[in-house]
């Protein structure tokens, strides 16, 4: 029904710390019509004259980059944008003219060809983003229509001042001015986890002046209102504007601002007048186009072309001089006659005319640019761009990286960096939710000084382990009963089923649970079916807080206007009661404040402030008779960063009337402040009541590490790749994490930086700004300093290689260490250690430290993380992999490849990462070969008929090579190959050190393939021109002419370039073998087909293989010479390389050719030539161990012989 809905009468307008809804212009908003503030909205008028002449932009948006009208031209500009391309096309226009050694078709056609193939795959992307966008724009909403009813409509069809009726769970179509809800003082919860990755819920709420007045569809009918606001902009978080209703003029504040694409939960309905629309909505005005990033093996392949460039040019300008000298010379030496008449130089313009012989050679050189093209691969990028594509696919299609809980498979969500994820140097990783689950457990907790709770966490099994002990049990599952409750992990029979009324402090624990069930923002939610409770808690830690109490006998299950209930055990009685607090106001959390605190009054009419918060700012506001149990709360709070727990300290006091009174009228004065210092006035108010408080304890909740990432971890670490974490915890969490999954181990020496010292600290405490930067910036340098100088005498001044090093600073000392002068210093001594974690680091650190390391080392980075405050990391490394966890989606939008897990890590970089890049190798190198062994033959024929610039082959011929006859194998080559098997590149990790060190694209293994290219044209010309030299190819004795030469040669190559490949791959498909051989058997076909046209459009290829070439037993025995000669250089060498001097993945080959794969001494042999020694991971752990009990025995035998040398 439109109107008929049970209205929820909950008033929260006082409790929360938003601006009070009747605020005052105290300070005016003096900006409103000026520049910047010019905006004006007429609500429920859209079709008004005022509104028309404003001609603000609909609600229509497109995210496609190109339009109808305007793909041709810009798709055509990014095409020739490429310099390939362009040069491509000015031969091509070359090519028109008298100039060309060839006919226009031999260069349009392979030109239109490629750039038509790179326009559809940009056609189909855009296509794909523009029904994403028909998908938003067709989304249906309500909206007036002016008469007290509500239609739908679809998004695209919204105005600004139009009133919409959005429901429960749909997301807001523009930016909406609150005017009503569901709650009868306009209170709404949004969802904002597409603006900002955040999944808790934010609190809005709309006018007073509004919501008394528009409870029902039909209030609308009458409802006019006029804003003037702040122009479209970026900015998420402010809103100035004031709306003009009837006589009244109200101050308007990001509180009432509804922001498209976010989403209305736990709110029935609420009313909204349209403020901004489409491309004018803060959240499009956020979207900006990710960072181009490209592959170091495409940068690398750019340089080649110009290589090739160079070369050409140099070609055609040799050429051009000896022609020019051959032209001059022409009758010179033939005393007046021309030498060679059968160019004849006589009928020429200017080609040939030995007279006008340096016009000559200019324009040979202009004919020989055109004619030595083929050296440069045309459908290179565009065959490159395709198989990217489909490796892609194969990456999103992994069933092996599908996580089937939440249904979310791998996603690359761009192809241009697949080979990239074979040279990954480093990874930098965030913490929580990354390698841990973000989802938390409680699991202890201390009260009164005594601690609680006998679960045993990961981390300290971690510990048992590498302090020598035995495994320890975990005691939390013993004696549990009934099915494990999500958020809790928690036993202890002192305290569960109600026994702790029996603890001496009994009253204190009452006291801590109950903070636990009424300090918070959770929402119940009740199942009508089960009566079960659940809860919309705004973080992880919250909700698990909320269960805890639960679990522990303080139910909260209701939230009413007068506060929140709660069913709790009696102290007195025993019995299960029902408690109300009335909840006065709410003291919000935020990353400043680093608490939080609600102020309630219970039945008995006590004002109580509760509050719960971090460690460092919770003892410090703690009053002199509140601080009881600190000194034991304080050694279990330090327990439980030990064993990677996150703690909260709790604490209360009573708060006296009066003092309430005055707190809670200067608190909604400065909620009702417009000034700009707004935020500053409310925490300094909060400051001031969150003193003088009471210590109850602290709770210790587990953020689990996620399933196989120490294992993941040990793999990459075997592979020679260095991993960072980034994190935000405080260090001693990060450390022990750090050795709950391998990145530390015992024999580890830790070069610990932070600024903890007692002269820090007594510079902060005397308040000197200056003389503290400059003493912490010292302390810090010199901090480095010595970490370096250990480094380095721990590399020198021992004989244990296995040594290494751990660097762990605090987010303070990491600001000063990546200042300009001492950030090259921070990155010599991390990259000396073995393992990086940075504590306490703010994103804008995260990003700092990932462009530092990938412009300091010149390796490729891969930064990996789950949240919005990863962003950043994301798009500064090479290579961004976002973690599709419960932290929204705002990582994963940012990255460019998507997974569920982090150990998922391991197949994309080992497996598909190593294949990638062996596949995108192999292929440019191929690439180029196949180009050179043509280009060359061209080139050689040309020098053979004295550089006259004719083309060795037919127009035809020179079109087709590049797009048919040998471009569909390399293609294959790219998509299927394999070197080794995905259970060999997890049996030997060390083999993604191959594209690490980029061995397989290094400029020898480059110009090698381009000498190979060489040869095999060599042995193509040499060999054709000498078989067919004497060769009669008629009963009227003719000899081979260019077509005959031509053809058999360019049979040879087709020939050649094909079994080239067949030698190259590692492992066959039945594709691979269709295209190869295909590829040879359409050369014949198509040379009949051709050959049987009109001599007209055939020219000298008419029927030259029907009636020359296949009847002539020298054309079969010179291609079989051909390809022998041509392809034995390459056998012998991969021969000889592959028995002496094998390759790493040659190595494996082996192994798997011998069958010797299960040989564990065999195996380990191999493994043993590691490019670089493993020193973080599992692996490297039990190696330590290993080393460890190897010296004890030495040393104890040592021992044993001394002894009895005395007894002697």
């Amino acid at each position: 029904m439109a109107g008929g809905r049970i209205r929820r009468r909950l008033h929260l307008s006082n409790i929360y710390a938003f601006r009070c809804r009747k605020s005052t212009f105290q300070e005016d908003h003096s900006q409103i019509g000026g520049p910047g503030f010019s905006r004006v909205v007429y609500c429920n008028e859209p079709n008004s004259p005022a509104a028309e002449r404003r001609n603000y932009a609909g609600n229509y948006v497109r995210s496609t980059k190109y339009t109808p009208a305007s793909f041709l031209p810009k798709s055509l500009f990014e095409q020739f944008r490429r310099v390939a391309n362009f040069y491509f096309l000015v031969t091509g226009a070359l090519s028109l003219t008298p100039l060309s050694p060839y006919g226009p078709v031999s260069a349009l056609l392979p030109l239109g060809f490629v750039i038509a193939a790179s326009m559809v795959k940009e056609g189909i992307e855009d296509w794909g983003r523009k029904r994403q966008d028909m998908e938003v724009n067709n989304r249906r909403v309500k909206v007036h229509d002016g008469d007290g009813t509500f239609r739908e409509e679809g998004w695209r069809e919204l105005r600004v001042g139009d009133i919409v009726r959005v429901e429960k769970d749909e997301f807001f179509p523009a930016d909406l001015l609150l005017l009503s809800s569901s709650y009868e003082d306009s209170i709404c919860y949004v969802e904002t986890m597409n603006l900002d990755g955040e999944t808790n819920l934010k609190v809005k709420q709309g006018l007073e002046a509004t919501s008394s007045a528009l409870h029902e569809d039909s209030d609308f009918k009458e409802f006019k209102g006029v804003v003037r606001c702040e122009d479209p902009n970026a900015d998420l978080y402010t809103f100035v504007g004031t709306l003009h209703l009837e006589e009244q003029r109200l101050p308007l504040s990001v509180q009432q601002l509804l922001l498209r694409d976010s989403k209305l939960r736990n709110t029935e309905y609420v009313y909204g007048a349209v403020v901004f629309t489409g491309h004018d909505t803060k959240v499009i005005q956020n979207s900006t186009d990710p960072p181009s990033k490209r592959s170091r093996i495409e940068r690398k392949m750019d340089k080649i072309i110009y290589m090739m460039f160079v070369v050409v040019f140099l070609m055609s300008f040799i050429g051009s001089i000896i022609f020019g000298i051959e032209t001059r010379e022409d009758r010179v030496r033939n005393r007046g006659k021309t030498e060679r008449w059968y160019l004849k130089p006589d009928d020429a313009e200017i080609f040939f005319d030995p007279d006008r012989a340096p016009m000559a050679a200019i324009y040979h050189f202009l004919t020989a640019v055109m004619l030595y093209s083929y050296f440069i691969p045309i459908s290179l990028y565009v065959s490159i761009e395709i198989v990217k594509v489909l490796q892609s696919v194969f990456i999103n299609s992994d069933i092996l990286m599908y996580y089937e809980e939440t249904d979310k498979p791998a996603h690359a969500r761009t192809s241009n960096l697949n080979e990239e994820l074979g040279m990954v140097d480093t990874v930098l990783s965030d913490k929580t939710g990354t390698l841990t689950c973000n989802s938390m457990e409680f699991i202890k907790c201390s009260i009164a000084g005594t601690a609680y709770g006998r679960g045993v966490t990961e981390v300290e099994r971690s510990m048992a382990m590498r302090s020598g002990g035995s495994v320890l049990a975990d005691d939390d599952a013993v004696g549990r009963s009934g099915p494990k409750v999500k958020g809790f992990n928690f036993q202890d029979e002192r305290v569960m089923k109600g026994s702790w009324v029996k603890q001496r402090e009994a009253e204190v624990l009452q006291k801590f649970f109950r903070l636990l069930a009424v300090c918070h923002t959770a929402i119940p939610e009740t199942d009508e079916a089960t009566g079960a409770i659940s809860y919309e808690a705004e973080s992880p830690d919250e909700a698990a807080f909320v269960v805890a109490a639960r679990e522990l006998g303080f139910e909260f299950f209701s939230r009413t206007q007068n506060g929140i209930s709660i069913r709790e055990l009696d102290l007195a009685t025993g019995q299960k009661v029902e408690r109300e607090y009335r909840l006065l106001n709410v003291l919000e959390f935020n990353s400043t404040r680093k608490r939080m605190s609600v102020i309630v009054r219970d039945e008995d009419g006590k004002l109580l402030l509760l509050s719960k918060g971090a460690d460092n700012v919770m003892f410090e506001r703690l009053s002199m008779n509140g601080r009881e149990f600190e000194e034991k709360t304080r050694e279990h709070v330090n327990e439980y960063a030990d064993a990677g727990l996150r703690t909260l300290i709790l604490a209360y006091r009573e708060v006296d009337e009066n003092e309430y009174v005055k707190f809670s009228n200067n608190f909604n004065e400065a909620k009702s402040s417009v000034t700009e210092d707004r935020e500053s006035l409310i925490d300094e108010i909060t400051d001031k009541m969150e003193r003088d408080l009471i210590l109850l304890g602290a709770t210790a909740v587990e953020d689990k590490l996620q399933n196989g990432v120490p294992d993941c971890i040990d793999k990459l670490a075997q592979a020679g790749i260095k991993i960072w974490v980034l994190t935000g915890d405080k260090m001693e969490t990060a450390i022990n994490i750090g050795f709950a999954c391998s990145l530390l181990r015992q024999e580890m020496k830790q070069i610990i930086i932070n600024l903890e010292t007692p002269h820090i600290k007594a510079l902060e405490k005397a308040g000197e700004k200056d003389v503290t930067e400059q003493a912490s910036r010292e302390s810090v340098v010199k901090q480095m300093e010595e970490g370096k100088a250990l480094i380095t005498t721990g590399a020198s001044g021992t004989d244990d290689s296995h040594e290494a090093f751990a660097l762990i600073i605090d987010g303070k000392s990491l600001s000063y260490a990546l200042e300009d002068d001492f950030k090259n210093k921070f990155l010599d001594l991390a990259t000396g250690c073995a393992s990086v974690i940075c504590c306490r680091s703010s994103p804008k650190q995260k990003a700092l430290v990932t462009r530092l390391v990938k412009t300091g080392t010149g390796k490729t980075t891969l930064a990996i993380g789950d949240g919005a405050n990863d962003v950043g990391m994301l798009q500064e490394a090479d290579i961004g992999v976002g973690i599709s966890g419960v932290e929204g989606m705002q990582a994963v939008m940012s990255s460019d490849i998507a997974i569920a897990q982090f150990r998922y890590l391991e197949r994309l970089l080992l497996v598909h990462g190593h294949w990638c890049y062996c596949r995108i190798s192999s292929m440019i190198c191929y690439f180029f070969y196949k180009n050179i062994t043509f280009g060359v033959t061209l080139f050689l024929y040309e020098a053979y008929i004295s550089f006259s610039a004719q083309p060795a082959y037919n127009d035809w011929f020179l079109s087709l090579f590049n797009v048919f006859f040998s471009s569909l194998p390399v293609i294959a080559l790219g998509v299927f190959d394999q070197d080794v098997s995905a259970r060999f590149c997890y049996k030997f990790p060390l083999l993604y050190q191959e594209g690490v060190q980029n061995l397989l694209f290094s400029w020898k293994r480059i110009i090698g393939w381009m000498f190979n290219g060489l040869i095999s044209a060599l042995a193509v010309f040499f060999i054709c021109k000498q078989s067919q030299e004497h060769q009669l190819y008629n009963p009227n004795g003719k000899t081979a002419g260019r077509e005959i030469l031509g053809g058999t040669m360019y049979t040879c190559v087709v020939w050649v370039v094909n079994l080239q490949m067949v030698l190259a791959i590692s492992y066959f498909t039945w594709v691979q073998h269709i295209v190869i051989w295909g590829s040879i058997a359409l050369w014949y076909t198509f040379l009949m087909i051709y050959g049987a046209m009109a001599p007209t459009f055939s020219l000298d290829a008419y029927k030259v293989f029907l009636e020359a070439l296949a009847p002539a037993p020298s054309y079969w025995l010179t291609t079989l010479l051909v390809m022998i000669f041509a392809l034995i250089p390459y056998f012998v060498f991969k021969s000889v390389q592959m028995r002496y001097f094998p390759g790493f993945h040659q190595m494996i080959q082996w192994i798997r050719h011998e069958g010797q794969s299960n040989d564990p001494e065999f195996v380990e042999m191999v493994r043993q030539r590691s490019i670089r020694p493993t020193t973080v991971g599992s692996t490297a752990r039990r190696a330590a161990s290993v080393r460890r009990s190897g010296r004890f025995h030495d040393q104890l035998n040592k021992n044993i012989i001394g002894l009895s040398r005395q007894e002697k």
